[in-house]
């Protein structure tokens, strides 16, 4: 039964998404050969086909990575390769915490290998085809190795609570192993910006001090406290441009692109930021962070529940383990089912997010300037290729932002 519903809601799944593509990319090429008539004045021709032909070039690119999500998610399913690698390292290490560690990290191994060669065109051919990649090589390779090494040290102890608490905490182990994992993730907002972001990139003190000045000014009156104001070297890595607040608490750092600098005006940075503080002042982190312990409780009790039955194992073409602990396949198999599932609810956060990004401009226009910030809008719209003309149903769809021409129209109204 549960091979036929995941199946048949795999199948339907995919369909859509092929669906929603084709129709952004007609979409997107119809319009190519004209800017909008609402930006004919400050957009031009050839920066228009730039954004129509890069969101072409991933949209197509999107279509290979769906056929080989497909096929990998299929492979360690319903065709058994995550069975067969159970069995591999039960073979070489026995029952216990050992084995189902190996498990976890065989795993994130074998599927990073998998994912390279797509990771790599995106990088390598899509994003320097359009002028956006900014990394060697080695900048690369560096990056993935530091990942690695971090997502390793920090990974496996807490996948080690996790299925320590699943073995020893008896049927209600799903709620304390959610305790400990939300706690794990509020720690992780604490200790990102001073401790694992430095690693990639230099953060240097804002130094502008017309810019400094502003900020600090604009901070102030939303009645915002920071732990610094920085510059992030984005440059090394790509010519996207972007602003951030990043931490939790005291440790909250307001972050500018060295990019995003070099391409605003005093009055817009005032206007992009005034945007973020949006979100803190109407409560957006707050309700995100709620939202996320909510279903990530719900997650686990699913969890808590599936693990106990054989079925969901052997539906999903994985032999349980007889004499050793089944709790890393468990996380597994849900950890790779669960999206087929969960992508059909995707267009209601999304809405969500629109409605909150909507709010956090309105927001900027009361505390700034509803003109600077549609012009910064513009400029990043711009830089970072953002196509004008999306379409409608593959925004309601997918989108976190909603579209320049319903953004801009809402500010200059």
């Amino acid at each position: 039964m549960l091979t036929s519903i995941f199946v048949t809601t795999m199948l339907a799944g995919t369909v859509l998404k092929l669906w929603l593509s084709s129709r952004q990319a007609r979409h997107v090429a119809q319009h190519r050969g004209e800017v909008p008539s609402a930006f004919s004045s400050t957009v031009s021709l050839t920066a228009h086909q730039k954004a129509a032909d890069y969101t072409l070039a991933k949209t197509r690119f999107s279509l290979i990575e769906l056929a080989a999500g497909l096929a990998v998610l299929v492979g360690w399913t319903l065709l058994g390769g995550l069975s067969a690698l159970n069995h591999l390292m039960l073979g070489w290490l026995g029952g216990g915490m050992g084995q189902q560690l190996a498990l976890l990290a065989g795993f994130v191994v074998i599927s990073g290998i998998i994912d390279l060669p797509l990771t790599l065109y995106q990088t390598f051919v899509i994003e320097q085809r359009f002028g956006f990649n900014k990394m060697t090589l080695r900048l690369w390779v560096l990056d993935l190795l530091k990942s690695s090494l971090i997502g390793a040290l920090i990974g496996l102890p807490i996948a080690a609570v996790i299925l320590w608490m699943m073995a020893a905490a008896g049927d209600r182990w799903w709620l304390w192993a959610w305790t400990v994992w939300m706690g794990f993730n509020l720690l992780l907002l604490l200790i990102y910006p001073t401790f694992i972001a430095p690693l990639f990139n230099k953060f240097s003190p804002l130094q502008d001090e017309t810019v400094k000045a502003r900020v600090t000014a604009l901070m102030h009156r939303c009645g915002f406290s920071a732990k610094g104001l920085f510059v992030m070297d984005g440059s090394k890595r790509s010519a996207h441009a972007n602003a951030y607040f990043t931490g939790f608490g005291a440790s909250k750092r307001v972050v500018f692109y060295d990019t995003l600098l070099s391409h605003l005006t005093a009055d817009e940075v005032d206007a992009v930021l005034a945007h973020e503080l949006g979100h803190f002042k109407r409560k957006h982190i707050i309700k995100r962070i709620a939202s996320m312990f909510a279903l990530s409780l719900l997650g686990f009790a699913l969890l808590g529940w599936l693990a106990t039955h054989a079925w969901f194992y052997t539906e999903l073409g994985v032999q349980p383990n007889l004499n050793a602990p089944n709790d890393a396949l468990a996380l597994l198999l849900f950890m790779l089912t669960m999206p087929v599932f969960s992508f059909f609810i995707g267009p209601a956060f999304a809405q969500l997010s629109r409605k909150h990004e909507f709010e956090a401009d309105a927001y900027a226009a009361v505390q700034t300037s509803g003109a600077a910030l549609a012009a910064a809008l513009l400029k990043l719209y711009e830089d970072n290729a953002s196509t004008l003309t999306p379409d409608p149903l593959y925004v309601k769809f997918y989108a976190s932002h909603p579209p320049a021409s319903e953004r801009l129209a809402r500010l200059v109204a």
